[in-house]
């Protein structure tokens, strides 16, 4: 089967030929960008301000972690929810004022609550509002047939995410520890672009079908791209949980110590990304799946078997690059072979995918690590 992604004619026009490229990349990559990042503050954000929030809040730190598992409750809920109702009827700009409402008014609630429970369903909240934000930015980006946009927007969340841990630590030294849970207030320092960007959508765009068209998940190119987003996703988030605890077990470094050398050496794999978005075109389709998922393989032996820190963080730097590099890539794959009208919920189920991998990660690092310490 022959198409923009698999016939070399059309590789520069869908991968990023500087000839051929959309000028739209270089005006609206920083704007969207910056619309995502603080989204992905607000999951490691908090991690260094919870046992001042248990202490403050009168909890348990066990009840106090629901501020983080709400937080990711929140995203998986507003992801598609966001881009199946307000997409429907006022297309990318309804997502975008109907997601910044909702990251405004649960930061309110995390910032005057009173008790944990209040606390923990503003977190929710404002996390289903940072979904829409993220969801908006890669709708907005994937007018950008060149990929570089998208890639761009996918560098931003990455960054956001590795850097997250620290900014919410110095937040939470400045202003006290509701400032870390409130990051993704951040993102509507982007709002007004973002609209803006919004408004330019063509009238005669058909706006998102209603509800969950079945066809997308029939497409067989939307269920590889999906598919291979969740496992490099799910990887990457492993090790973000497991890496760190590999180099401080070979070291015997503190944890500031240690997050901060796995924290620039994830930043670090998440900014070169941006040399394999521009040169996919020369790789072509199937290579670039297949490297992606080479690297996340080799990252994963790395991180987990190597008995030096450096391989291990080499693990970690790789994962991020694949993972960033590859949600930025595969949110074409995702959409190119449905009709227009399916692109804004393909998007919204296909970040879903990656954010899945979010909260699986972890979950699946701390089992493995509990099976090994037992067996």
């Amino acid at each position: 089967m022959s198409g923009p992604f698999t016939d070399r004619r059309f590789a520069g026009a869908r991968w990023g030929d500087s000839r051929s490229a959309s000028p739209l990349a270089g005006r609206t990559g920083p704007v969207l960008a910056a619309l995502a990042a603080p989204a992905s503050m607000g999951v490691s954000g908090p991690s260094l301000a919870l046992p001042e929030a248990a202490r403050a809040l009168s909890a348990t730190p066990a009840a106090t972690a629901w501020l983080m598992t709400a937080f990711g409750i929140g995203i998986a809920v507003g992801t598609p929810l966001l881009s199946a109702t307000a997409g429907r009827r006022r297309g990318t700009a309804g997502v975008v004022k109907a997601a910044a409402a909702l990251v405004a008014l649960g930061a309110l609630v995390v910032l005057l609550a009173p008790n944990l429970p209040l606390a923990v369903a503003g977190r929710a909240l404002e996390a289903a509002g940072a979904a829409g934000l993220n969801v908006a930015a890669f709708q907005l980006a994937g007018r950008d047939r060149s990929g570089r946009t998208p890639g761009l927007v996918a560098i931003g969340s990455a960054v956001g995410g590795t850097a997250g841990l620290f900014i919410g630590a110095a937040v939470a030294g400045a202003l006290g520890w509701r400032g870390a849970l409130v990051l993704p207030l951040l993102s509507l320092l982007s709002l007004r672009p973002a609209l803006a960007l919004a408004d330019q959508e063509s009238p005669r765009t058909p706006a998102p079908t209603p509800g969950l068209p079945l066809d997308i998940l029939r497409n067989s190119r939307f269920l590889a791209a999906a598919a291979l987003m969740l496992t490099l996703s799910t990887v990457n988030f492993a090790l973000l949980y497991a890496a760190p605890r590999r180099v401080a077990a070979l070291t015997g470094w503190g944890p500031l110590e240690t997050g901060a050398v796995a924290s620039v050496a994830a930043l670090a794999g998440a900014l070169l990304s941006w040399q394999l978005v521009r040169g996919a075109p020369a790789l072509g389709a199937a290579r670039l799946k297949g490297l992606l998922g080479a690297g996340s393989a080799v990252a994963l032996v790395l991180a987990a078997t190597a008995p030096w820190p450096v391989a291990v963080l080499a693990g970690s730097g790789t994962s991020a690059l694949v993972t960033a590099g590859g949600q930025g890539l595969l949110s074409g794959a995702a959409t190119e072979n449905l009709p227009a009208a399916r692109h804004g919920n393909a998007i919204g189920l296909f970040n879903l995918a990656f954010l899945i991998g979010v909260a699986a990660g972890p979950a699946l690092a701390s089992f493995a690590d509990q099976t090994v310490q037992f067996i």
